[in-house]
């Protein structure tokens, strides 16, 4: 079956379109036609490129020259879609576009959830990895800036500082950084450590415990998020969409810049259930290192849960005491081999602290 179709030539070499007349061969799957100058040409349709643009369908075929058809047939156009898609030379594009509207809501649908499952999941994850490109040394620098720019509009305690220090000072903490305690006078119920090794505790949270043990718990896990760089990791992940391409590029200093400029989030950060976990771990390691009782740990956690009824301290804010975390604790208690015995020493400097 052969039909005949109205075209525009352009051969490629001149800018002169010329008006042909085709011949679309559906049993031998090729265009023929003859140009003004007498000259016979085959087009093999699996060799064409279409292009279907408003009203019109573009036909490009050969190298040297490319040359160019302009078809506005609209007969033409649905025929030769049909033919095409019957022989499954469809472009993925042009099979959605057959699909209907239902196709192209879901398909747009499917598109942005992609997107928002890479905003929330992939761009945090890989903003953490960013962490690689930051030099430790990086971390002194803003934990220091930090603490000097907040230090000064907080009521610290010197002699408790003094003597909380002296209590860290009698542990193995397995610390990879120089640590620096300090106590500030605050009801509000919590602690965080600083990239540098600064761990801050508030009075708050010192006067809700009841032994030593319990101490001992806290700084463990102050102690496990520094080790990990827990805190930068986090800026990290909550600054990923202004470091996903610093991180992409290699670019440490457009990292760094980013992170110094938002500084002041260290204190109200909120560590993943991952950190979180993996700092209660390793706090539980500490306390049975010391061979301290880690039931203070277990302790602590219920004695914060049980504030939380009340009003929600600070420290749960950026800590959250969970049912979870205490029960994962207590199984620690349970499957761990540990040893412990009262440490006197510890015991006192614990009530200079509280005193």
């Amino acid at each position: 079956m052969q039909e005949k179709i109205i075209g525009i030539f352009f051969d490629g070499e001149s800018a002169i379109p010329q008006e042909i007349e085709l011949i679309f061969d559906v049993e031998k799957s090729v265009l023929v036609f003859e140009t003004i100058n007498n000259q016979q040409h085959s087009w093999d349709l699996d060799l064409v490129v279409f292009e279907i643009k408003s009203k019109n369908v573009y036909l490009e075929y050969g190298n040297d020259p490319i040359q160019n058809i302009k078809i506005s047939d609209s007969d033409f156009i649905k025929r030769i879609h049909d033919f095409r898609k019957k022989k499954g030379n469809l472009s993925w594009y042009q099979k959605l576009m057959d699909m209907g509207i239902k196709a192209h809501i879901l398909f747009t649908v499917f598109i942005f959830a992609i997107i928002g499952l890479g905003y929330f999941y992939v761009l945090p994850f890989v903003a953490e990895k960013a962490v690689v490109l930051i030099p430790e040394d990086y971390d002194s620098q803003l934990g220091e800036t930090f603490f000097d720019q907040n230090m000064l509009f907080n009521d610290v305690d010197t002699e408790k500082t003094r003597a909380l220090n002296r209590f860290a000072s009698e542990l193995n903490l397995k610390n990879t950084k120089k640590l620096k305690f300090t106590v500030v006078n605050s009801e509000m119920v919590n602690a965080f450590a600083l990239p540098d090794g600064n761990i801050v505790v508030f009075s708050g949270i010192l006067n809700t415990m009841k032994d030593y043990d319990e101490l001992v718990g806290l700084i463990g896990h102050e102690v496990a998020h520094v080790n990990h760089r827990h805190s930068m990791k986090m800026v990290c992940r909550n600054l990923s969409g202004y470091l996903f391409v610093s991180a992409v590029l290699g670019d440490a200093n457009g990292v760094m810049a980013t992170i110094g400029d938002n500084v002041n989030s260290l204190q109200s950060l909120s560590y993943s259930r991952k950190f979180e976990h993996e700092a209660d771990v390793e706090g539980f390691e500490i306390i049975a290192l010391n061979k301290v009782n880690p039931k203070g740990m277990s302790n602590l956690f219920k004695r914060l849960q049980d504030e939380e009824v009340v009003s929600i301290p600070e420290f749960l804010s950026s800590h959250p005491v969970t049912t979870e975390r205490i029960r994962d604790i207590n199984e620690l208690i349970k499957i761990k081999p540990f040893q412990f015995k009262e440490n006197l020493q510890l015991k006192k400097l614990f009530s200079a602290i509280k005193n």
